[in-house]
């Protein structure tokens, strides 16, 4: 997986950046919010990343920080929530702004995001609220680590787990793991070997 890149700034036509890492262009896609705060092409930058593949190909995201790519895995795991409304709903709201209109659990703030009616609305604020209900402003620590599971789910999902099954093994490890050992582990789980 690629969790971050740091390189020049090649190109800001957002949503979509690119950075030059190495002499290696790096296509990405980026909420409005975050690529408003990006600096000027040309300038070094650092940028938290999430690699996803499906079927129809491969596609990086960039946050420029972790609570935005912690957020936006937790609204890839929403039924109906691909990563099109997520970066809509990234690019309409700050981080904080959304944590708090899920805990009001008002739906009218929510389609105003492109992409989102009255039903994703309401699912999004019922699969999310007890996720996001020990969420911190600014908690970057806390909301990091409690998304491990979380980032080792999308990964079983990315290699082509399903929901039910991915869910299933993650729960059977026990410990304070990376999302990287939890995969791993998983993965070991469902040859029957031991973890």
């Amino acid at each position: 997986m690629i969790g971050y890149l740091r390189g020049r700034l090649a190109l800001k036509a957002p949503p979509r950046v690119a950075l030059e890492v190495a002499g290696v262009g790096y296509e990405l896609d980026m909420p409005l919010l975050s690529a408003a705060r990006l600096p000027d092409v040309g300038q070094d930058v650092v940028v938290v990343t999430h690699y996803l593949v499906r079927e129809d190909g491969a596609f990086l995201y960039g946050f420029l920080d972790e609570e935005e790519r912690v957020l936006f895995r937790h609204l890839l795991r929403v039924s109906g929530v691909g990563p099109r409304v997520a970066l809509a709903i990234l690019s309409t709201f700050p981080v904080d702004d959304f944590v708090t209109t899920i805990r009001r659990e008002d739906p009218a703030l929510l389609v105003r995001v492109p992409g989102i009616g009255r039903k994703t609305a309401e699912r999004l604020i019922l699969e999310l609220k007890d996720r996001l209900r020990d969420w911190h402003p600014g908690a970057r620590g806390g909301a990091a680590s409690v998304s491990a599971r979380d980032e080792a789910l999308t990964g079983l999902l990315a290699l082509g787990y399903r929901r039910e099954e991915a869910e299933r093994l993650i729960a059977r490890l026990e410990g304070e793991l990376t999302a990287t050992d939890l995969i791993r582990a998983a993965l070991k789980l469902s040859l029957g070997q031991k973890p």
